[in-house]
């Protein structure tokens, strides 16, 4: 059987890092959360988002807008919070209420202040190989492989999705590791064998248990960032999540994988919390810990 990695195990010590980090800095880091309607999956993550902030050290503001909120008033919200010097980090959580442009949002965040790694700036950084914030869940992917398998120069990951969330950045981050890396995608040819190829395999495309056992490379490092609600086969009619990978079999092949839940997603809010840091010691001249 595989070796589990436990996302919520590593999410703990990035957090612990944070937090002793925290302390050496001359102020407390401020992160601002904007929330937008009432999603109740949105309203989970954003408590928790909150919790792991304060429980670091930091302080967090929170921005509660109702459903009907305006375009604008969203975006004014965000240039405000922008100009405010006590507030080092802006998330916008999404998604946005249907007829909201979460990318125009986006396009409004600071770029200093931008933890999530979303803006044009910030991916524009990356591509360029130079210093920034990244990306919290690609980032999160790299963290769990290196936790297992050290380093990663030399291996070839397989990246299965090419979205700007996920896909793609996880492709520039997995080369600064010096990966050699392939993105699949839905147009691939002969994707099974392609995955077979990887010794480190991010299946990214939010399909349940699309990726079976016999895609995986003997002994590989499987990181699956898929959360799938899907029904269970029973009367009950209750759901459970699932990756984009059929994890029964797989880690019966996989030298290492990850749960869902309890692996990618704890490291999301972890790197967000890592972010937040290192956005408050950029903006503030601060010296830039090791974490």
């Amino acid at each position: 059987m595989s070796e589990i990695i436990d996302g919520k195990a590593v999410s703990a010590k990035v957090r612990a890092n944070v937090a002793q980090a925290v302390k050496t800095l001359p102020a407390q880091p401020c992160l601002a959360v904007v929330l937008v309607g009432n999603d109740p999956a949105s309203q989970v993550y954003v408590r928790s988002k909150i919790k792991f902030t304060k429980e670091c050290g930091m302080t967090s503001v929170e921005h509660r807008l109702p459903e009907t909120t305006s375009q604008s008033d969203i975006e004014k919200t965000v240039r405000a919070l922008n100009q405010d010097p006590n507030v080092d980090g802006i998330l916008v959580q999404l998604p946005l209420p249907e007829g909201l442009d979460s990318d125009a949002v986006i396009a409004q965040i600071d770029p200093a202040k931008d933890v999530d790694g979303l803006t044009e700036i910030s991916a524009g950084r990356l591509s360029l190989g130079k210093d920034g914030l990244r990306p919290c869940t690609p980032t999160g992917c790299v963290i769990l492989a290196k936790s297992v398998l050290g380093d990663l120069s030399g291996k070839h990951c397989v990246i299965l999705g090419r979205s700007i969330l996920v896909g793609k950045p996880a492709a520039m981050l997995f080369l600064e590791q010096n990966c050699t890396v392939t993105i699949a995608h839905s147009r691939t040819k002969n994707l099974e064998a392609m995955c077979r190829e990887a010794d480190i395999l991010v299946p990214a495309v939010g399909r349940p248990e699309m990726v079976k056992a016999d895609w995986i490379k003997p002994g590989a490092c499987v990181i699956d960032v898929g959360i799938n609600r899907v029904a269970h086969l029973t009367k009950s009619g209750k759901t459970r999540l699932v990756g984009d990978v059929d994890y029964v079999a797989a880690a019966k092949v996989a030298g290492a994988i990850t749960p869902v839940p309890g692996g990618v997603g704890p490291m999301t809010i972890a790197c967000l919390l890592r972010n937040t840091v290192l956005a408050a010691c950029a903006r503030r001249g601060w010296d830039k810990p090791d974490i």
